[in-house]
């Protein structure tokens, strides 16, 4: 018969005490492989929810049905009070990616301007060039036409 604090259909009974001593082990071996900062299972941070996915267990095991032992590994985090290798690393990876993105963000925003800037030169160029097109008849302006080399000029001195 299930009760208020059973885990499932087969929780009352004999297997209970045989469940929940399995469910401690994994619980309290998943405490150390996080301590050691070697996961199996999850992503390695020091939290009751790495803790669940570390021990393969459901998170309400640890909140509802395990306090003492979400209890002993917040006791032991606060007391080892460092972070495992492997969330360092990926912490210090994190940061230097932050860094990075911060960079070219800011070069980004450079040769954006740098681009508004052309775009206005090109624009009054391209006005200029119209004006002189447009007076071309009244002033001493004059047409450039590329200019063909000579075959003695291709052929070199």
């Amino acid at each position: 018969m299930n009760g208020p604090d059973s885990g499932g259909a087969d929780s009352g009974g004999e297997n209970s005490g045989t469940d929940d001593a399995d469910e401690r082990r994994r619980i309290r071996d998943a405490m150390d492989r996080l301590l050691a900062g070697t996961p199996l299972h999850s992503d390695g941070k020091l939290t009751v929810k790495s803790l669940a996915a570390e021990a393969s267990v459901k998170r309400w095991l640890l909140t509802h049905k395990h306090l003492d032992l979400q209890d002993e590994f917040r006791a032991r985090v606060a007391k080892n009070g460092q972070v495992p290798d492997s969330v360092q690393a990926v912490l210090a990876e994190n940061a230097g990616l932050q860094q990075r993105v911060a960079e070219l963000s800011a070069a980004l925003a450079v040769e954006r301007e740098t681009v508004k800037r052309l775009e206005r030169v090109v624009q009054v160029l391209t006005l200029e060039n119209e004006s002189f097109k447009r007076n071309e008849g009244g002033s001493n302006l004059r047409s450039l036409k590329p200019r063909v080399p000579e075959a003695a000029e291709l052929q070199g001195d």
